[in-house]
């Protein structure tokens, strides 16, 4: 499937959609879109012209190139697979927030801890997947969240898992130093208590404790590939990601996940996001972009 949109024979595949230092043309637009499709499944169509523009501009002078043709030429071989894989970096997006959509870590605190501490306490086995962690606060949030309820939870087999298809953010996930505005939705005492002062690079950071790192394992994960996990998990969280993939895709992605979840688990998805298609019959919709696996699917 093509990602982007149907070019008729009334649109030349020459014409400008950006200019500037470097034009892109619709061509160039056109396969760059379509590399990142089949690689990510992000949906780029011509009214992200501009966007692709303003992320790989710089970048194409700072590799010496002479514009998108050749910039294009570059990713599409196979002596330019490191630069496709950084083309990726460049065009996903990766805001985030501490306790970002905070109804979804009230809900995980009052309704889903509890249980899970119980059966952690009782020597049974809990994981939390974080599909999508971009630089680490999401996972980091979960982690808060239950060494506030279970400070001692090392001492079980109680993990979380943090993915991202981006090895640069996630270098920054797992070093864990923060500049002091993404603490602003952290609140005095857990900052207090789970982070302190350094210097990196000759720049204040706020570093997070060592002891809840230790409850996280970071991966490089791409969602439409392979998933080689072991065993299925309680609590899912993927926020804010499917709303760049087309709709086959995230129907897709809906049914993986149901097929990872244990019976009961709990999903918890982005504020513009739907479960969608015929995956709505394997969740019920219990709070605002909350869902609950209701163990009708078989695991593949």
């Amino acid at each position: 499937m093509m990602a982007v949109a149907h070019i008729d024979s009334r649109q030349s595949l020459d014409e400008c959609l950006a200019t500037g230092e470097y034009p892109l043309t619709r061509r160039d637009l056109n396969e760059i879109a379509t590399m990142i499709y089949s690689d990510a499944g992000i949906y780029l169509n011509e009214t992200k012209a501009s966007l692709v523009y303003s992320r790989l501009s710089k970048h194409i002078r700072n590799l010496g190139l002479s514009g998108f043709k050749e910039y294009v030429a570059l990713v599409s071989s196979q002596a330019g697979a490191a630069e496709r894989r950084d083309m990726l970096s460049h065009l996903t997006t990766n805001f985030t927030r501490f306790f970002r959509e905070n109804h979804h870590f009230d809900h995980l605190k009052s309704d889903v801890l509890p249980e899970l501490i119980n059966r952690a306490k009782a020597g049974g086995r809990v994981r939390i997947w974080s599909a999508a962690c971009s630089d680490g606060q999401e996972p980091y949030s979960i982690a808060l969240t239950v060494l506030g309820m279970l400070p001692n939870v090392a001492d079980y087999d109680f993990k979380i898992l943090a993915t991202d298809i981006d090895p640069k953010i996630l270098a920054i996930a797992k070093a864990g130093a923060y500049d002091s505005g993404a603490l602003e939705t952290v609140n005095p005492a857990m900052r207090k208590q789970w982070f302190s002062e350094v210097s990196v690079n000759g720049r204040p950071k706020w570093q997070i404790d060592a002891r809840v790192k230790r409850l996280i394992t970071f991966n490089e994960l791409n969602l439409l590939g392979q998933w080689p996990f072991k065993g299925q998990f309680d609590v899912i969280f993927c926020r804010n990601v499917v709303i760049y993939f087309d709709e086959p895709t995230q129907m897709k992605i809906w049914s993986r996940f149901a097929q990872m979840l244990q019976p009961g688990g709990h999903l918890y998805i982005g504020h513009s996001e739907r479960v969608s298609g015929d995956a709505k019959s394997l969740f019920d919709n219990i709070g605002i972009t909350t869902y609950r696996y209701t163990g009708k699917g078989g695991r593949a």
